[in-house]
């Protein structure tokens, strides 16, 4: 009988990347979809998010707010990178063999899915708000109205997609700290057989 390792970190190194497996698995489409809705978000806003009305100075187009428009940039590029990023750790997680640094993977991308969750409802609200109180005057022939609401509508979809990445996170989490607490508490345990 073979000895279980603790979340595949036994038989860590004698995978082999699997690109149909790993592209159809759930956490990897949410990745890709948050990769996809933070780039639909800051460049929607950095090609059409500005205005310039008379003059030569630009103006952002959510209620000629510059603080909205930065922000949706640069929550857009943060959680641009931070899906490449973790989607890099999920390729290369399977060849992790300690489970501390398992742990340590799990729990930075469970924060860091929490965290962009928060900031993209921040960002939803924030921008839905700047946007109700621009007036159609400000924008004549309605100049950018359709990149702001593109940018609105994906900043909630970014909500829900990082959202859900942070409730797989959390599961995983929780399955290596059982498989971890069973091996320190059972060091060794040899295999029980049921007497018939």
């Amino acid at each position: 009988m073979e000895p279980a390792g603790a979340y595949g970190a036994g038989k860590a190194g004698s995978f082999t990347f699997d690109p149909v497996a790993f592209f159809t698995h759930p956490r990897t489409v949410l990745r890709l979809m948050s990769w996809v809705f933070s780039m639909v978000v800051f460049s929607c806003i950095i090609n059409e998010g500005y205005i310039n009305i008379g003059s030569e100075r630009l103006l952002c187009v959510f209620n000629k707010n510059a603080d909205a428009c930065n922000y949706g940039v640069t929550v857009g590029v943060i959680c641009f990178l931070g899906s490449i990023i973790f989607l890099i750790v999920d390729v290369y997680f399977p060849s992790i063999s300690s489970v501390k640094d398992r742990r340590r993977a799990v729990l930075l991308d469970l924060v860091f899915s929490g965290l962009a969750s928060f900031l993209w409802f921040v960002g939803f609200c924030f921008l839905a708000n700047q946007w109700q109180a621009t007036s159609p005057d400000e924008l004549p022939l309605a100049q950018g109205s359709d990149a702001a609401r593109a940018t609105i509508a994906f900043c909630f979809f970014s909500i829900l997609t990082w959202g859900y990445q942070c409730l797989l996170e959390m599961i995983r989490f929780k399955s290596i700290s059982f498989v971890e607490d069973k091996q320190r508490l059972l060091p060794n345990s040899p295999p029980t057989f049921a007497l018939v």
